[in-house]
């Protein structure tokens, strides 16, 4: 078994799995519903693109989990939160109070998938 690989992985095959589906749905319902949340729509529509391929490449990573490419999910993951958190409160869009409630709800949702992919990364060292 090489250095890559993990074991021990149940955890965080479902933390990786939950993330995809989680992450290709939002993206599913971004492309579908056209909902005043004073975000541009192109912008909604082009995150919704990534998030289905998001969704789709972080599922299959979730089937046979590598280390490092585990770790460039956390990394995006947090990444995603601290944007999503800037794009409700830092004024680079008017955002509507619906838009605030969706983007800080699915920023809380991705850092619970942060912790139990940390906390599967941890258990499966």
């Amino acid at each position: 078994m090489t250095t890559n690989q993990v074991r021990n992985d149940g955890l965080l095959r479902f933390a990786l799995k939950l993330d995809g589906v989680a992450s290709g749905g939002l993206g599913v319902l971004a492309l579908l519903i056209d909902a005043p949340l004073g975000l541009p729509r192109g912008l909604v529509i082009g995150l919704g693109a990534f998030l289905v391929v998001y969704g789709i490449g972080v599922f299959l990573l979730g089937t046979k989990p590598i280390r490092p490419l585990v770790g460039v999910v956390v990394l995006g993951n947090f990444l995603w939160v601290v944007d999503s958190f800037l794009t409700a409160f830092a004024g680079w869009f008017e955002v509507t109070p619906l838009g605030v409630a969706v983007v800080v709800a699915q920023a809380v949702a991705v850092a619970g998938f942060i912790a139990l992919q940390v906390l599967g990364l941890r258990r499966s060292a």
